[in-house]
């Protein structure tokens, strides 16, 4: 088990590295110098970069200027352990989302949403494996019916994993394959079912409203599903995907989100911007692009990695 968490840690920290060096090189010069207002107001600046947000930048900077009065210093790795003490606070702030189970003899019903390129259908064949290899009897149900290549892809990595597949032909109702994915996985004693989605705008009522028949859909086969809903977001989006998971939730509410590409961001701090201002936690990050690179995320393992400390 320790060896299993520490390459988990290890998997984040790589992963956050170039928030972490951008972090970290951007604070030892700015507390080289002697300490005064415009210090304050770069250091908000360096983290609202790093995509902590202007809310989110503002409180960690007037958590400093706090500790700070009580305990004057400059010294590097202090400010960080303050930083880092600090975000575990408010990452372990319970979250207010509430759950739904399901009942025995029922599968367990995830819906996957996101925008095109964010890396969803990806997403939900790294969650497929790591389903299937504790043991779980999985069905994906290919709803991205607006996009031929989305359909494509899920088949390939179904027939790779040797997963069951519901789909339908191109442009086909999402909602009557969610309808017969769920019905086929009680049919034939499915643990999981996986929903994929088409990945549509945010700003595009219409396309939002179509979640919401799925999600009524889904409820004529299972009462109490999807029992999850997880919205993929590309890390590299920045602030925008705040935007993103304003309006997902609106229409279908968010039970976690799937931060992809983390890997390939400079700013990491936006996993502390999403909770803060949604709540929402960030239930699994993809740190690669290799099937295995999709962890649930671990609010301590992910803080020593964004503040430089060791596990």
């Amino acid at each position: 088990m320790f060896g299993f968490l520490k390459s988990g840690f290890q998997k984040i920290k790589g992963a956050l590295s170039k928030t972490r060096s951008f972090l970290t090189q951007r604070l030892k010069s700015l507390f080289s110098k002697p300490l005064n207002e415009e210090t304050f107001e770069q250091l908000e600046q360096i983290l609202f970069e790093a995509d902590l947000g202007s809310q989110c930048a503002m409180n960690f900077v007037e958590h400093l200027r706090e500790e700070l009065k009580r305990a004057p210093t400059q010294d590097i790795p202090t400010i960080l352990k303050i930083f880092h003490d600090h975000a575990l606070s408010l990452l372990k702030v319970p979250t207010k989302i509430q759950k739904h189970l399901p009942q025995p003899g029922e599968p367990l019903v995830i819906l996957i949403v996101g925008v095109n390129g964010s890396g969803k259908t990806t997403s939900i064949a790294k969650l497929a494996k790591k389903f299937q290899s504790e043991g779980k009897k999985v069905l994906l149900a290919a709803g991205d019916t607006f996009r031929a290549a989305a359909t494509e892809q899920l088949t390939l990595w179904a027939d790779r994993l040797g997963l069951e597949i519901v789909k339908g032909q191109a442009g086909s109702d999402s909602s009557a394959i969610a309808f017969d994915a769920l019905s086929a996985a009680k049919a034939r004693s499915a643990d999981i079912v996986l929903i994929d989605t088409a990945g549509r705008l945010q700003n595009k009522t219409d396309l939002m409203q179509e979640l919401e028949k799925i999600k009524r859909v889904c409820t004529k086969v299972i009462p109490q599903a999807p029992h999850e809903t997880f919205l993929v977001l590309d890390a590299t989006t920045g602030q925008n995907a705040i935007d993103q998971a304003h309006t997902f939730n609106k229409f279908t509410p968010l039970t976690g989100i799937i931060l992809t590409k983390l890997d390939g961001s400079a700013k990491g701090g936006i996993i502390l911007s999403i909770y803060q201002q949604l709540g929402i936690p960030v239930t699994w990050v993809g740190t690669g692009e290799k099937a295995d690179d999709l962890d649930p995320f671990d609010p301590d393992a992910y803080v020593n990695a964004l503040f430089d400390l060791e596990d």
